[in-house]
């Protein structure tokens, strides 16, 4: 009863006052408003010109967004202030229902606080939150934007969707990231083999792949690891490939472990496959291994004769 007293108090002070001085304060919003939009228009149109690149023209965008918006508030709001008569006025009429109203608002922009105070990602990384992968093509004070991948497409490649998360979720959800501070993971490419294969051979050879396919890789890894390890406790004793060997039912399982970039998980997997299929098809002593039956017949006619005897 009392918020609709103070918000009948709230009109009848804004209708009591002069019209042509209201009509001057909608006059000056409005110019103030078209100022700072031509000033962000020319910002952005320099910074253009003056860089080729996506990601930071994209970063000068949003920053003078933040920024003209926030100027815009604050000389308008000192434009109109003595309209809402005390600050503590204006509080009480709209205090009652924003915690309820405007709960999930808040939760989003205490989301992008955090987005823009901790960075857990920055434009352009590549991460996961919850059943949600791809790469950020967009932040905002209410949602960020994935281009998304996997899902029903293989190989962590692109789907071509665009997906938008609220910011809340990120101070309820964990937060993967594929690419920050340290650009690659961790993939392995199970081999199955039959069992008389000469798997001894067979791990030779890709071993020889491996460190044909990644000379560059241990150098780039190791200068990452040390940039990383300044802000946080990463730390792998062996960065160069290996093969683990292991007994499946079907065969012999050599899996191949390695580093590779997030982005190029599939072509990596690619590369590696037809090597191995070039290098394989060359020993007939090497053979994969595929879901078989094997029947045990015994020499029926041997039996006879034992019997016989």
């Amino acid at each position: 009863m009392s918020i609709i007293v103070n918000m009948k108090k709230f009109l009848s002070s804004i209708v009591s006052q002069n019209s042509s001085v209201i009509l001057k304060k909608i006059a000056i919003s409005i110019i103030i408003i078209v100022l700072m939009w031509l000033t962000k228009f020319f910002i952005n149109k320099i910074v253009k010109k003056q860089t080729k690149s996506v990601k930071i023209q994209y970063k000068w965008r949003k920053f003078t967004n933040y920024f003209i918006t926030t100027i815009s508030i604050f000389i308008i709001g000192k434009i109109w202030f003595n309209i809402f008569q005390t600050i503590t006025t204006f509080l009480g009429l709209v205090s009652a229902g924003v915690a309820i109203a405007l709960k999930d608002v808040l939760l989003n922009i205490a989301g992008w606080v955090y987005i823009i105070s901790r960075k857990p990602f920055d434009v352009g990384d590549r991460v996961q939150i919850k059943n949600f992968s791809g790469d950020v093509i967009d932040t905002g004070i209410f949602e960020f934007s994935l281009l998304e991948i996997s899902n029903w497409v293989k190989g962590d490649q692109s789907t071509g969707r665009i997906i938008h998360i609220p910011n809340g979720k990120i101070l309820t959800e964990g937060i993967y990231n594929y690419t920050k501070e340290f650009n690659y993971i961790w993939e392995e490419l199970p081999i199955l083999l039959t069992f008389e294969s000469n798997w001894k051979k067979a791990k030779k050879i890709l071993n020889s792949i491996l460190k044909k396919s990644f000379t560059d890789v241990d150098i780039t890894v190791e200068k990452q690891i040390k940039k990383a390890a300044n802000k946080l406790m990463i730390k792998y004793e062996k960065l160069t490939p290996i093969i683990y060997t292991s007994v499946e039912e079907s065969g012999v399982l050599l899996t191949l472990r390695f580093l590779c970039q997030p982005r190029n998980r599939r072509t990596t997997n690619n590369n590696l496959w037809e090597e191995i299929l070039n290098a394989f098809e060359k020993n007939k002593d090497i053979n994969f291994a595929y879901p078989t039956q094997r029947i045990y017949m015994p020499n029926t006619k041997k039996r006879k004769m034992e019997a016989i005897l």
